[in-house]
């Protein structure tokens, strides 16, 4: 908001009024200061503690956002980006232009999508004044509303959910920007006789969470998102079953290996946007038997919400929820939620053997990043919930930790993304002095005054050359166990990065930006 300003009214200067202004700005600098410093120490969240490198970082993930999005664009800032699949949906009836591509290719996955919104909301709602500090709370809530706008249009009935734009393996047969395509834009569908109970309810956990971004500043579109985010738990609890069971074809490139997590994810945030202990009920009773039973911690990434619902909901046992008073079911998900911090922390008894000897958490060579990002961001987040709610220890077997531990070990993680690594490269492109230079997207490898077709754009995925783009802010998939990685075009392994991993990584940025005292409530940002 532009601040007005002040105009001075012109006076006769004196010697004693230059004086009686010395003395006065002198004990008003002072007051100013004194009063200033208490505001300051109470309140830790000001710009003064500002970390710049995550700032910096911060700023450059945020731009990926606009590096992925299709439709009609507005105020592009992406110079080697335009207008993209604006026809989408077009065969239903639907405007289904929006959203964005998941990674380098350029089909909508509607499933990775939604947790991508479900990520970035829960960014903002945490960290949004922090975002704010440095002007990047509105580019966060614009790229939300991209995503949430399409999810709307892509759930034109209570049980019908179109979770698919494009047809991956057609797309994979061709290396063209998005701008350009030349292949058919196929829909895919989810409804009563064929079932995506995973995908539903994370739009749900999307619109859901989404809804609480927007009660403020748009209490219309937020009370749309939520209407559709409670029709789609319903559609996903009434008709249970995997979207990959229904359509099989695409197990290839997102499988999901269960709904159960989903489905207690969706219900933890519709009742941060309600209050409704129905919601409650739903995790804590029967469906956490069901659904919320596992041996040891899950790692948190788009295919496994069960890690994030356990810290979203023991986030109601540290503020003293009244909903959730007196419930043991939210105290069994606090106690997961402490083994999984156990879990994280390098010099804790229980602390997972799954990292690098450097000490990134390591689960998959394929996008290896997304878990120990996800994980930071876990971390950071249920340290600042310990540190706010006066819970200082987190016991580990016979060992103590306190929330500057966990914050430790989140910084630790970021810290090896930006650069702090045996590589010495940033694997955020954009940041720092080395990043890669051949990431494995197609809009970033092509010439923006190339003309190609669907095949003649594989000679820039087999190009020597640098990608002639930078696709800024783009987190790609990282290192192998050994900490090798191989800069290439070709090795989409380590080098393709993803929408929703970029929301996770803006997420643990826009904690680490500064420190502060999180709400109380969700429902009170």
């Amino acid at each position: 908001m532009a601040k007005g300003v002040v105009k001075q009214r012109k006076s006769r200067r004196c010697l004693w009024c230059i004086v009686a202004i010395v003395i006065l700005g002198g004990i008003a600098g002072g007051i100013y200061y004194v009063v200033k410093k208490k505001i300051l120490d109470k309140n830790s969240s000001s710009t003064s503690s500002l970390e710049d490198k995550y700032s910096d970082a911060l700023k450059i993930a945020m731009q990926f956002f606009d590096v992925q999005k299709s439709g009609k664009l507005v105020d592009d800032k992406i110079p080697w980006r335009g207008n993209s699949g604006l026809k989408d949906g077009s065969q239903a009836k639907l405007d289904l232009s929006m959203g964005m591509y998941d990674a380098g290719d350029n089909v909508k996955f509607g499933f990775p999508m939604a947790f991508t919104a479900t990520v970035l909301s829960w960014a903002i709602l945490e960290y949004g004044e922090h975002m704010e500090h440095i002007n990047q709370r509105e580019p966060a809530e614009n790229s939300l509303a991209w995503i949430t706008d399409f999810l709307l249009n892509a759930h034109p009935s209570q049980n019908v959910l179109y979770i698919q734009v494009g047809d991956p393996k057609e797309d994979h047969k061709c290396w063209e920007k998005p701008e350009k395509m030349t292949t058919k834009r196929p829909l895919k569908l989810v409804n009563s006789s064929k079932p995506g109970s995973d995908v539903a309810a994370e739009t749900a956990a999307a619109l859901a969470s989404a809804s609480l971004v927007f009660k403020k500043t748009d209490s219309t579109y937020s009370s749309t998102l939520l209407k559709h985010a409670k029709q789609l738990f319903t559609f996903a609890d009434k008709y249970k079953g995997s979207y990959t069971k229904s359509h099989p074809e695409v197990a290839t490139y997102y499988n999901s290996t269960g709904y159960g997590d989903e489905l207690l994810w969706a219900a933890s945030w519709l009742y941060h946007a309600t209050g409704d202990t129905t919601y409650l009920r739903y995790v804590t009773e029967e469906n956490a038997d069901k659904y919320a039973k596992v041996d040891g911690p899950t790692w948190f990434s788009w295919d496994n919400k069960l890690a994030g619902a356990q810290v979203l909901l023991s986030r109601l046992s540290f503020f003293g929820d009244k909903g959730a008073k007196g419930n043991s079911g939210i105290d069994d998900y606090k106690k997961s939620a402490n083994e999984l911090m156990c879990a994280l922390l390098p010099d804790s008894p229980s602390a997972t053997a799954s990292r690098t000897k450097s000490g990134l958490i390591w689960i998959t060579k394929w996008d290896s990043l997304q878990h120990p990002v996800g994980s930071a961001f876990l971390a950071v987040l249920y340290s600042d919930y310990m540190r706010a709610s006066d819970n200082e220890i987190l016991s580990c077997g016979d060992d103590s930790f306190e929330p500057s531990d966990l914050r430790k070990f989140a910084q630790s993680q970021a810290d090896y993304v930006l650069g702090d690594n045996p590589m010495d490269i940033s694997y955020l492109v954009g940041y720092g002095d080395k990043y890669p230079e051949f990431v494995h997207h197609r809009g970033a490898s092509i010439p923006v005054d190339a003309t190609t077709g669907c095949t003649e754009g594989f000679k820039w995925l087999s190009s020597k050359k640098p990608n002639p783009n930078v696709a800024m802010g783009a987190l790609v998939g990282g290192p192998f166990k050994n900490e090798s990685f191989i800069d290439s075009r070709n090795n989409s392994m380590q080098t393709e990065p993803t929408t929703y991993n970029s929301a996770v990584l803006v997420g643990l940025l826009s904690s680490l930006v500064n420190t502060s005292s999180p709400v109380k409530s969700l429902n009170e940002n």
